[in-house]
């Protein structure tokens, strides 16, 4: 009997290792303060169809908020990402209520490198996603040019070098968007296909 659960324990480590050789390495950008819903939409997804993944706070440091207050630590800041895009097959961006303020603070040096990390992904032709003002910033980045996207409401006059659309979802070649965080379930159903 020994023998028997030693090899099932060998065969369910072995095909573990498996999945997580084949699954994609996702990089997920975590704004300060972050989206909660949304983040862990994607945490969670990913965890549960083993995807690995790294968290990177656009923040000078690894604890940021969610919009309602709650402190969270990110594995790393986007500082310690730029120059290691390779590491990685997608990267995803989780907006939040830092969004409203980017236009003051875009000179900061994260900012700089979040802006820097999606230039660096869209480059290697990498799977990028996001939701909320993602498309807004993937079109700053320059990744988005010509390019489908999912809008927010509120962002539409803003976008000029992507295509906007009304649909709640948009899949285009490498960048994956959603309108709201409420797509972000429909977005996932696409992207988890993808980073399988």
């Amino acid at each position: 009997m020994g023998t028997k659960e030693s090899t099932l324990d060998s065969n369910i480590d072995l095909f573990n290792f498996n999945i997580l050789i084949m699954a994609k390495k996702v990089a997920v950008l975590v704004v300060n303060p972050v989206n909660g819903f949304g983040l862990f939409h994607y945490l969670e997804s990913f965890y549960e169809n083993g995807i690995p993944y790294k968290t990177f706070a656009v923040a000078p440091a690894t604890q940021v908020k969610t919009n309602s207050g709650i402190s969270i630590q990110t594995d790393d800041v986007i500082a310690n990402l730029k120059g290691h895009e390779a590491d990685y097959d997608a990267l995803v961006f989780a907006c939040g209520d830092a969004m409203p303020k980017f236009g003051e603070n875009a000179g900061k040096p994260e900012n700089q490198d979040l802006i820097a990390v999606i230039q660096a992904f869209g480059d290697k032709e990498k799977i990028i996603a996001g939701h909320c003002v993602a498309a807004l910033i993937f079109d700053i980045a320059g990744i988005a040019k010509g390019k489908k996207v999912a809008l927010h409401p509120y962002i539409k006059d803003a976008v000029t070098g992507a295509t906007g659309t009304n649909e709640t979802t948009v899949v285009d070649g490498n960048i994956y968007t959603a309108q709201t965080e409420n797509a972000i379930g429909s977005l996932l159903t696409k992207l988890l296909e993808a980073l399988k």
